[in-house]
């Protein structure tokens, strides 16, 4: 795996709703920031974040990584 530029931070949004889906996808929504449709967290790019990302891909859509 590519190891992340120093400082690196990745924005994502929240597309989908956390209704009807497992726990563990509400409390993965809430560990990245995001609770409430169309908010947006700017996130530290590292190996966790992107796992939570991959984890909620469906609810979630990166808008910026720089």
């Amino acid at each position: 795996m590519a190891e992340s530029k120093k400082g690196a931070t990745i924005t994502v949004e929240q597309i989908g709703s956390p209704i009807r889906r497992p726990a563990e996808q509400r409390q993965t929504l809430i560990g990245l920031g995001l609770n409430k449709m169309h908010r947006r967290r700017t996130l530290e790019d590292t190996p966790a974040v992107r796992g939570m990302i991959r984890k909620v891909h469906h609810l979630v859509r990166v808008v910026d990584e720089s």
